[in-house]
């Protein structure tokens, strides 16, 4: 990834049996707390509903991420990415990232023609096209953690084992995305505790990261399977981002009682 920010919507995650029921449902909002070291750096959001694209029904899901108070004296970001989806497959239709984050730009957009295995991928910002080779199973950024919420049980989950995916959402081409299952933990959060799934999503280290293995996932154990807290190591510092509001959920967000 390339900056901070960006690293709250790599909420993938994938099991090895099918799900029996559906994992979300049109007007599933969530709402994350952002942490850089002790400032409230930012806040981030996904929100998920209904619409039509090129006359078909499918899902369409918008991430906005916006730093706020006093950390955005010192590092802007304004992001917002959106996937429209088919609502049966999970397969990506199209793809829009909208990115600055501290003077770096992005703007670009993805249209996934499955029938032809390629994607159009359009920088507007350097007013560039290209055409992009691409399989029958790969996803973009967000449209990503949907599909496989919704496709993938994690009753057979291994301790230990490490599954990949291929995603595309920037000019660097396909990039292959792997996560290591860590177990369950229990999480205190503002809403109780919550039992969670631990898993290790593999980053590219260098400017933003301190190595591959400096993020860290926690999924609530539930049909749901939200996001429930990331942590990462950074090349200076560390951030947090907390579950902090949720609606529309499809099933109950399992709360352990004391």
């Amino acid at each position: 990834m390339k900056k901070i920010a960006t690293f709250l919507f790599l909420l993938t995650f994938m099991g090895l049996t099918a799900q029996k029921k559906p994992a979300f449902k049109a007007g599933e909002w969530l709402k994350y707390r952002i942490h850089y070291g002790i400032l409230n750096a930012s806040y981030a959001t996904l929100q998920l509903k209904t619409d039509s694209l090129d006359s078909l029904s499918v899902y369409h899901v918008i991430g906005r991420g916006r730093t706020t108070g006093f950390a955005s004296i010192f590092f802007k970001v304004d992001n917002t990415f959106e996937s429209y989806f088919d609502k049966k497959s999970g397969k990506p239709y199209k793809f829009i990232r909208d990115t600055y984050e501290g003077g770096y730009t992005k703007d670009i957009e993805i249209r996934f023609d499955h029938d032809e295995d390629i994607a159009l991928l359009k920088d507007k910002k350097n007013k560039k096209e290209f055409n992009i080779p691409v399989n029958d199973q790969v996803q973009d950024l967000l449209s990503a953690s949907y599909h496989l919420r919704n496709t993938y049980s994690f009753e057979d989950f291994v301790e230990g084992e490490t599954l990949t995916m291929d995603m595309l959402f920037d000019d660097d081409g396909i990039y292959q995305f792997k996560l290591k299952y860590l177990g369950k933990e229990i999480l205190r959060t503002k809403f109780g505790k919550v039992e969670c799934l631990k898993f290790r999503p593999y980053v590219q280290s260098g400017r933003v990261f301190k190595e591959e293995e400096s993020l860290t996932l926690w999924v609530s154990n539930d049909l749901n399977k939200i996001p429930v807290r990331i942590k990462a190591d950074l090349a200076v510092g560390s951030i947090k981002a907390d579950l902090d509001g949720y609606n529309g959920l499809r099933n109950q967000f399992k709360i352990i009682m004391d």
